[in-house]
């Protein structure tokens, strides 16, 4: 026996709601999106064509797919025909693929995604879920939607640029020694402006147009064959001038574009050519992409930003910034791990805002190696007497104080020296295992007093039972949402172009992974 089945049949619509589970991640969806502010929707209000659907709806079927691991337009729209999930939160509406996809990319989404991360949190702070002690801080980089053959070098460019300037100017003499042109005010000796070349073509313009009223007003066939072979030299230098102006505006664009970095992608400007982990050739081949930091606690995303700079030290700042004046105040502790460790980041933290900073430093672990420890001829490990200044050197030779350095590096951030020199090394048995320095000169110290009690700072913090136990906590912490991000949530690449775009995807996608988590604990 069977139970009935009749195609014909009849059937009133079911209320799909009561076909969700209690636990759904739709349910959590419409919950979450509920709780966002009206005032937060206001931006998409518009009082003239055909009424929009509601901003609400647009992001709680977007969030249930990105949830899904469902990240095209149109495999969204998909979806709306046949999930229920999909179906409950539309509400029987069916936005088009080019809906979904203007909307998602709206600048005002940002705002609307900001507000989720910080009711959110607000969620999990009343379950008591975080506790609010400490942010765990890392990045990783996700490849950009853009050609990996598309790249833009900013050494190359400014290699073209200089050889343009250097041809332009030779020009630019050759034609002032021959006559055909006037000389012309030049705001710099050093390089011709794009308005001075343009000028230089109207000049070359000229003897060019009084060599053509001559070939026409004159019958002899030899006279116009020798005018035409003088106007030849003219017309070459007109076509190279244009040509000149072309390049010269497209290396200042590309530099422009450039800022901070070192290269760009042609297809997405805003991606940066970086190494990523999934190097499958195992021969350091660059792709396009972004450095997206997020601070996390419980395992839970609170707040993330984007950046085209590949290294982690620079993000930390700006991306604390971003955290205190978009989504929270910062707590006492913030964790991270060496590749965030610098004299900037921790005077920042430190002094700045006066927090606690367990963030570990490039030699921290082999600082506590035996290996390391026992090597004479690591400064580290000289004696030092205080009252005298001085370093006593593994041949018991003494290291004197001589001046002070200041050196800025590439942000500007400036950094304090002294300098010590040892007062002998002529003959000495240890020279070529102690120092580099050409024979004659002696060894020379570099002593950055700030940075050595910075370092003394972290080594006292983690080895404190409290802190050292909140610092193990960050690879159990953080690492995780990367790894549920990419191979669980399986969002290993972006599908929008330019970095505000881009912005908007990465917060749907650690939204998703957020509620994915939510739904596991509860």
């Amino acid at each position: 026996m069977f139970k009935d089945y009749t195609m014909n049949q009849i059937v009133l619509p079911l209320d799909l709601e009561m076909k969700l589970q209690e636990n759904d991640i739709a349910i959590h969806v419409h919950h979450l999106v509920e709780s966002i502010p009206h005032k937060v929707f206001e931006p998409f209000l518009r009082n003239e064509g055909c009424p929009a659907y509601h901003p609400r709806m647009m992001l709680k079927i977007i969030l249930c797919a990105y949830s899904q691991s469902v990240f095209s337009g149109r495999k969204i729209e998909a979806l709306l025909k046949d999930s229920i999930r999909m179906m409950w939160l539309a509400q029987g509406y069916e936005p088009s693929y080019r809906t979904i996809n203007r909307f998602r990319v709206q600048p005002e989404v940002k705002e609307v995604i900001r507000e989720c991360f910080v009711q959110f949190r607000c969620q999990l702070v009343e379950e008591k879920l975080i506790d609010q002690e400490a942010i765990f801080i890392d990045g990783t980089k996700i490849e950009a939607n853009a050609n990996k053959f598309t790249f833009v070098w900013k050494k190359s460019i400014e290699r073209y640029h200089a050889s343009l300037i250097e041809k332009s100017n030779e020009l630019y003499t050759e034609l002032l020694k021959s006559e055909i042109i006037p000389e012309i005010e030049r705001e710099t000796s050093e390089q011709l402006s794009v308005e001075e070349l343009a000028q230089m073509v109207q000049k070359v313009d000229e003897v060019v147009t009084k060599f053509d009223k001559q070939i026409e007003a004159t019958s002899d066939i030899p006279r116009r064959k020798a005018l035409r072979a003088e106007r030849k030299h003219p017309k070459q230098v007109r076509k190279k001038l244009i040509d000149f102006i072309s390049r010269k505006q497209k290396y200042q664009q590309d530099l422009e574009t450039f800022g901070t970095r070192n290269s760009y992608s042609k297809t997405d400007t805003d991606a940066t050519f970086m190494r990523m982990k999934d190097d499958y050739m195992k021969n350091g081949q660059l792709k396009a992409g972004y450095n997206v930091q997020i601070a996390t606690e419980g395992q839970y995303t609170l707040a993330y930003s984007l950046f085209s700079n590949p290294t982690d030290t620079r993000t930390l700042i700006p991306f604390l910034d971003r955290i205190e004046q978009d989504y929270f105040e910062l707590p006492k502790q913030i964790v991270a791990d060496a590749g965030y460790g610098s004299e900037q980041n921790y005077n920042d933290i430190l002094s700045n805002r006066k927090r606690e900073a367990l963030i570990t430093y490039n030699w921290y672990l082999k600082e506590q190696k035996k290996k390391y420890k026992q090597n004479l001829f690591n400064p580290d490990n000289w004696e030092y007497e205080k009252e005298t200044d001085t370093y006593i050197c593994p041949n018991q030779k003494r290291l004197e104080f001589q001046h002070y350095s200041t050196r800025h590096d590439r942000t500007g951030f400036e950094r304090k020296f002294k300098i010590y020199e040892c007062e002998d090394c002529l003959g000495c048995p240890f020279r070529s295992s102690c120092t580099k320095a050409k024979e004659g000169n002696n060894r020379k110290l570099m002593v950055n007093e700030k940075w050595e009690q910075q370092k003394e700072y972290v080594r006292s913090k983690l080895s404190e039972e409290k802190t050292g136990a909140i610092y193990r906590k960050r690879k159990i912490d953080v690492e995780p949402v990367f790894g549920f991000l990419k191979a669980n949530l399986r969002f290993t690449r972006f599908s929008v172009r330019g970095k505000s775009k881009v912005e908007n995807e990465m917060g749907i996608a650690l939204m998703a992974v957020n509620l994915r988590k939510f739904i596991a604990n509860n």
